[in-house]
């Protein structure tokens, strides 16, 4: 059995399949458990409060009330391999995935060809930020970022900022990079944030107890949770925003040397861009008819690709909204070795 990824969702694989007395190597193309999420910027913070944090087996030590912070998390990843003595080989990046005579071969970086009989891939859900096609339009004067290149307010150079995209990362870097620079935040349709919490419980705790959690992409609640992609609200308001002196500006639609034009036929000169535009899947290594869809995204119905012996964890809404936050992690990877124990059996009793 092979894991491709170490991060939380590889991480909970391990500590099933160990459970399940299944044998298991797991590979990561970073050289330490946690690098990442030490990758990322350095002000993050994880999306849930420390008690919906946690991966099977081991609390996450904090109050339970606060957000861990990105080295904690990481330090917390790295703590959980060696706790459970997972068989974690970093430094070993999978660079093709291919299928031939019900046997999976991975193929690494250095050359190393590894053989399995299944494969869980673990790599997450945010691989690749987006860039649109429209920011080849702005000039080599204007210095472009992502979420995963962006690392704090300092690394910024002196001049109006832009963020393009107002999601959790978008608001969280515009609000930071305000204390040093002019900031626009860019954002398209209505964004919905609901509250942190709600009669002295997180509401995570509340949406938890009501199922909301766990409905199934496909379930009524499940569609109107998708489209509505709300978060919580962690003063990062519109209103709060407008009061920390960041200036909201409509959805960008074109860019010319240092200008940029949005939907209102404004204009401004900015001398920062920082896409937070979202992420797409980096599928081109896994060379199996099947395993990506049309749409060059991972092929799978909750967890189960169509290809015999092929699964993953990590997928946002695998199997629920919880799937792509820490806390889905564990239970997705719980029903996939189930899955995987199942099918054994069943190959075990045809011969």
């Amino acid at each position: 059995m092979l894991v491709i990824g170490a991060g939380q969702a590889g991480l909970a694989a391990g500590y099933y399949l160990r459970r399940a007395g299944l044998p298991f190597l797991i590979v990561d193309a970073h050289p330490r458990v946690g690098d990442s999420w030490r990758s990322r910027y350095a002000s993050l913070t994880l999306f849930t409060p420390r008690q919906f944090s946690a991966l099977p087996g081991l609390p996450l030590a904090g109050n339970r009330e606060q957000y861990p912070s990105r080295d904690e998390f990481a330090v917390y990843l790295e703590d959980y391999a060696a706790r459970f003595s997972l068989p974690v080989r970093s430094g070993t990046r999978v660079a093709r995935l291919s299928r031939a005579n019900r046997v999976f071969l991975a193929e690494t970086d250095s050359g190393e060809k590894i053989e399995a009989s299944e494969v869980i891939v673990a790599t997450g859900g945010f691989q690749k930020p987006i860039v649109p096609s429209i920011s080849s339009g702005f000039g080599s004067e204007v210095l472009q970022l992502t979420p995963q290149t962006y690392q704090n307010p300092a690394g910024v150079p002196d001049g109006p900022v832009l963020v393009v995209g107002d999601g959790a990362s978008g608001r969280d870097i515009a609000l930071e990079c305000r204390t040093l620079q002019p900031v626009m935040l860019s954002h398209g349709k209505p964004r919905k944030l609901f509250p942190e919490g709600l009669f002295g419980k997180s509401i995570w705790w509340w949406l938890r107890l009501l199922g909301i959690l766990n409905a199934s992409p496909e379930s009524w609640i499940g569609r109107k949770v998708r489209a509505a992609d709300a978060f919580p609200d962690r003063g990062q308001g519109d209103k709060h925003l407008a009061q920390a002196g960041v200036r909201l500006v409509p959805r960008l639609v074109a860019a010319s040397g240092e200008t940029a034009t949005f939907s209102d036929g404004s204009s401004a000169t900015v001398r920062t861009v920082i896409w937070a535009t979202g992420y797409r899947d980096e599928t081109g290594w896994v060379e199996i008819p099947s395993a990506v869809g049309p749409d060059r995204a991972f092929s799978h119905t909750n967890g189960v690709s169509a290809v015999p012996g092929l699964y993953f964890v990590g997928r946002p809404w695998q199997r629920n909204r919880a799937s792509a936050l820490v806390m889905g992690a564990g239970p997705d990877a719980g029903r996939i070795v189930e899955e995987i124990v199942r099918r054994q059996h069943r190959q075990g009793a045809k011969r």
